[in-house]
């Protein structure tokens, strides 16, 4: 498989003006994102167990993969609609050897993020990574007037409601040295008015970053949060007009989008014993794009 990636270490091809019907797929996308599939790692999450929400593709495959790369076993969710690229997922993060598989759920309701982290614990062990990355969103075409009573339950179903589910539930299995990782974004720092409703959620999730490692600190359990900026996935085709994907990115003080592999990176990095005292922090990797 190629990738004519955007980072600075790879090619500098960007985006043309595309389109898809959401959920968007990887094969469709040009160029092809880099997710990490040429990296190796050093062995950072050796006999680690990790559960990755929404990891079929983008940050989610990225975060997968460079996992796996890192020793770890993982355990994925994906929708349905998802399923092609969860099995590419599957594909490339078993290479690896180490122990991969994928549930398909809907976390919009208690009962399948309880089946999901069962599920996880039971075929991987236990758990010590827990990551809250599934997410939706959906541009509005001009504001707050746009915004349906439905997407706004499905946008915060999907990105708080499961994200404190999955923590609660995950917490049946998590023991000191464990460590929870949620993905927030720029957009809770620099909304846009036409994502009203996933920026708002974003915010959410970095106030419940600082709240939970205050709550789970004196467990030994660490929590942390990478809020990404404009990173080529294929929701950016599959939830904004053809127009907005052609410029996507180079609004950024570093002129490109990044790639998904350069957020995983940094869910490494707070996955680690590197980051060992690092706890309520929320890691920005948004191209120079200001979180604070």
């Amino acid at each position: 498989m190629s990738h004519n990636n955007l980072s600075s270490n790879g090619g500098t091809e960007a985006p043309g003006s595309q389109e898809q019907d959401w959920p968007g797929t990887t094969s469709d996308m040009t160029p092809q994102p880099d997710h990490g599939e040429a990296r190796e790692g050093k062995s950072r999450l050796t006999g680690r167990r990790a559960l990755v929400t929404g990891g079929d593709s983008g940050i989610g495959r990225a975060i997968v993969l460079r996992f796996a790369q890192e020793g770890a076993d993982v355990a994925f969710t994906y929708l349905p609609q998802e399923e092609d690229d969860a099995v590419e997922t599957l594909e490339l993060a078993r290479r690896t050897g180490t122990r991969v598989f994928a549930v398909s759920a809907d976390l919009r309701d208690h009962d399948s993020v309880s089946t999901v982290v069962s599920a996880a614990a039971t075929e991987l062990g236990g758990l010590d990574l827990v990551v809250a990355n599934a997410g939706y969103q959906m541009s509005l075409t001009s504001g707050l007037l746009d915004l349906t009573s439905e997407q706004l339950e499905r946008t915060y179903a999907t990105n708080v409601f499961g994200a404190i589910w999955l923590v609660q539930e995950s917490l049946r299995y998590l023991t000191a040295g464990a460590c929870i990782l949620l993905t927030t974004s720029i957009q809770a720092y620099q909304p846009s008015p036409h994502l009203v409703d996933y920026a708002s959620t974003k915010a959410a999730l970095n106030n419940l970053t600082v709240n939970l490692a205050g709550d789970l600190g004196s467990q030994g359990i660490r929590v942390n949060a990478v809020a990404p900026g404009p990173i080529w996935t294929p929701l950016i085709p599959a939830t904004f007009p053809a127009e907005h994907v052609a410029r996507f990115g180079k609004d950024t003080p570093l002129g490109r989008p990044g790639q998904p592999v350069e957020v995983a990176d940094a869910f490494v990095f707070l996955a680690s014993e590197e980051a060992s005292f690092i706890s309520g922090s929320v890691l920005g990797v948004t191209g120079g794009k200001a979180v604070f």
